[in-house]
């Protein structure tokens, strides 16, 4: 017996609980576990010990053994449940153990104790399993003032568990500034988790270095894993400025000698340099610019330039000629192609020269007389071929003057590439190529990319390198579907200036095809279309054009049907139609109301049979689209057609529909019916006794009525026929024959009755006949009311059933 109320209070002595007698501590849990029905085991003397208490290990780590013990000398088995399996029963053993495989995030895992058939204990190990995240740190440019640049850091922890565990720290250089935590614990597997860090860098700081730390913590006495980190340097931007006060330097140098000039200033992030010398580009991105052997004055910018803007520092440089010099070039400057010829002569007007000449690697001259010397090669075969004429004056002094010479060389071959990545897809990005192969000098090159006709991207090249190199240009696009079939190529173009040839030297590129592969669709699809049956309409002829690369496969598919494209469309065939499109990109439905519309037609009978009185319908609707219009004809004439049916209606009838697809017309004879109507109404009749009585009963119908009598027969009575009415006829009336004779006149139509009373006149008492005629006319208004309620409650078509079957006796007047 369970019970439901009783307290067990068990005195302490010096030991530990778990150092009761076994057999104590038996009888303790028995007696907690029949107190507290939904209880295992008291917690204070749970006879379990599990060894490790707990498992901290990483996921889809090595297994890890479990070992259950017992105090219990006496049970009925120890197992292991681990998630939804358990495993075998030990018997008269005090330990087991078990295998733990640490691929499950949410594994449980109890050991248990039978203590009986229907009692048990039992203790949960805790089981905490682990992934190391990794860790991913971004930064951020959020604002740039005068005195500090405002960042925003990002620490990514990437793929971490379980995530309660979790704590990142930002460290700014060595110094711990920021810690965050989580406090989702119901989540044990891998998550993503971001913290933010929002800094202010001045400029006086330099350079600062930030840490991003994210570690597992379980807590004191339990294992700490080591820390994932990654670090970034930040500093504050600032414009460039000059590091001396002045923008503008006069420099002075003598004739023919070298001269360097400096630019010096300061910028972050780093500066990058352009110098410019009567206004050409020099291409030196350098704090310092040489110019050798210098000629004339000349005025040279240096800029210096980051994102957040630009500074320039203007040099003017005066030179002091000396006498006699400097010689006179012709021309003093050539553009010429590598393998042609060049001549250039060098002149003085000076009265003191003792000679001159020119100094080259190939086609030098000797020391000869002035006032002329010329340089002339056959083929220049030199990239840098830098000669100078020198005038030597009879003082020994000497001046030079050097030709500005380019040569260049068109590329051998220039081709568009897709980096091997072939076809596209829609909507993606890809990069394209342009290879130019063996050109100089590469800063005079210009690379034009064109989509079909159409110019999309100018590059030039800031190398200074003379000889002929390999370049290269990238074409980042993205490829809406418009771009399948779309030609690409580019143009490489040698700008020479006004010293080279006439037409810039150029090579283009074979066209490159794009291939863009793109989900299905249908273009040009109507809403909705009006067809002719008799026209041969398929769905193959709407002018739905399906698109799609690889081109798609159509299926068009009728009230859930796949159907024949090409079969023509029927009158039955109007209704919504849908094009399923698919290729392997996808797929897409578009759907087409279609009504197919056609001439009018009957598929009525030649006779019909219509009920008096009935409201007017179109017994023969003619079928047709549009709904054709209806024309009624009777002997030839147009007729109006009547409210309701009329028993001189009957006839033949000519029908006409027509729509906007043609004309139809049907022959129809209407026979109209009607129930018998009697000429006379109801009747009485008085004769003498001995009187002969004829009574007769015809009534006018369609179809033709069945006429009877019901009467009380008499052997002086008779019933004849003569055409369709039937007629009584009495010999010597007695009183036996007075009473009542109805005229029943039925067809399939309706039915109709009609009363006669007959009285027979002779010596009866004067009192009773007035009594007894009041009675049979209270009589006859009865009967009446109750054949009218009947007939009105059959239907007009029906056949009435019901047949007064009242008879009187006969009364002798």
């Amino acid at each position: 017996m369970l019970l439901k109320h009783c307290s067990i209070h068990l005195i302490p002595s010096a030991c530990c609980p778990s150092m009761l007698p076994v057999r104590m501590l038996s009888i303790l849990i028995l007696l907690f576990s029949l107190c507290n029905a939904d209880s295992i085991c008291p917690p204070e003397h749970n006879p379990l010990t599990l060894s490790p208490r707990q498992i901290i290990a990483e996921y889809e780590g090595n297994p890890v053994t479990v070992n259950c013990t017992t105090a219990l000398a006496e049970h009925k088995g120890l197992y292991f449940t681990v998630g939804n399996e358990t495993s075998r029963i030990i018997e008269e053993q005090m330990s087991i153990s078990q295998s733990v495989s640490l691929s499950d995030w949410n594994v449980t895992i109890k050991c248990k104790v039978k203590l009986n058939e229907s009692h048990e204990c039992s203790k949960d190990l805790q089981v905490i399993t682990f992934k190391n995240p990794e860790v991913f740190h971004s930064v951020q440019l959020v604002n740039v003032t005068r005195k500090e640049t405002q960042y925003r850091l990002q620490c990514d922890i990437i793929n971490v568990a379980p995530v309660q565990y979790v704590t990142v720290s930002w460290y700014k250089n060595s110094e711990k500034i920021q810690t965050e935590s989580f406090n989702d614990t119901t989540t044990k597997t891998p998550v993503n988790k971001s913290s933010i860090l929002r800094v202010n860098i001045s400029r006086e700081e330099n350079v600062v270095e930030f840490r991003c730390e994210a570690q597992l913590d379980f807590g004191p006495h339990r294992p700490k894993l080591p820390a994932i980190s990654q670090t970034h340097r930040v500093s504050a931007h600032y414009a460039p400025e000059l590091k001396t006060q002045n923008s503008t330097d006069d420099t002075y140098a003598l004739e023919g000698t070298d001269i360097i000039m400096s630019c010096e200033a300061v910028g972050n992030p780093l500066l990058v340099y352009n110098w410019i010398c009567d206004g050409k580009n020099m291409l030196e991105n350098t704090t310092s610019l040489s110019l050798p052997r210098v000629h004339g004055n000349k005025t040279c910018a240096c800029t210096a330039t980051n994102y957040l803007g630009n500074i320039t520092k203007t040099i003017h440089l005066h030179v002091e000629p000396r006498a006699g010099c400097p010689p006179t070039l012709t021309p003093s400057e050539m553009v010429v192609r590598f393998g042609d010829p060049v001549l250039i002569n060098c002149s003085t007007s000076a009265t003191d020269v003792q000679g001159m000449g020119w100094e080259a690697p190939f086609g030098g001259t000797g020391f000869e007389r002035p006032p002329v010397v010329t340089w002339r090669v056959d083929k220049v075969e030199e990239w840098t071929p830098n000669p100078f004429c020198y005038v030597t004056l009879v003082n020994g002094s000497q001046c030079t003057v050097n030709p500005l010479i380019t040569v260049y060389k068109t590329p051998d071959s220039v081709s568009v590439s897709d980096m091997g990545h072939g076809s596209m897809v829609e909507g993606r990005e890809y990069d394209l190529k342009c290879d130019v192969i063996n050109v100089a000098p590469v800063q005079n090159l210009t690379v034009t990319w064109y989509r079909g006709n159409e110019t999309v991207l100018t590059q030039m090249f800031n190398d200074s390198t003379m000889t002929p190199v390999n370049a290269s240009s990238t074409l980042r696009i993205s490829t809406p579907r418009d771009y399948n079939g779309l030609t690409f190529r580019c143009e490489a173009e040698l700008h020479l200036g006004p010293k080279g040839p006439k037409f810039p030297p150029n090579v283009t590129s074979p066209p490159y095809t794009a291939v863009v592969l793109y989900k299905p669709f249908m273009e040009s699809c109507p809403d909705h279309v009006t067809v002719v049956e008799n026209a041969a309409f398929s769905i193959d002829m709407l002018s739905c054009q399906p698109d799609g690369n690889p081109f798609p496969i159509v299926q068009w598919f009728y009230e859930g049907k796949i159907l024949n494209s090409s079969k023509p469309l029927t009158r039955t065939d109007s209704g919504k139609y849908t094009a399923i499109v698919e290729n392997s990109r996808g797929r897409s439905n578009t759907s087409v109301h279609i009504t197919v519309e056609y001439s009018p037609s009957f598929t009525c009978k030649e006779h019909y049979e219509i009920t008096v009185n009935d409201k007017h319908q179109s017994i023969c609707e003619p079928v047709g689209l549009p709904t054709p219009t209806l024309t009624w004809f009777k002997d030839g004439k147009q007729m109006v057609s009547p409210q309701r049916w009329k028993k001189n209606d009957s006839g033949k009838y000519l029908l006409n529909a027509h729509n906007t697809h043609g004309t139809a017309e049907h022959t129809l004879y209407l026979e109209i019916l009607y129930s018998p109507e009697f000429k006379n109404g109801n009747e009485s009749k008085q004769v003498l006794q001995g009187e002969d009585v004829t009574l007769s009963c015809s009534a006018d119908s369609n179809p033709p009525s069945n006429i009877r009598w019901v009467y009380t027969p008499a052997v002086n009575s008779n019933v004849t026929t003569e055409g369709h009415q039937k007629i009584i006829t009495i010999t010597r009336a007695t009183s036996t024959n007075a009473g009542f004779y109805i005229c029943v006149a039925e067809n399939k139509v309706g039915r109709n009755t009609r009363f006669v009373t007959l009285m027979i006149k002779g010596n009866t008492s004067k009192v009773l006949f007035p009594a007894i005629w009041a009675f049979l006319t209270l009589l006859i208004i009865g009967l009446t009311l109750l054949v009218v309620y009947f007939h009105n409650r059959q239907k007009k078509r029906g056949q009435y059933n019901f047949v007064p079957v009242c008879q009187m006796s006969n009364i002798a007047i």
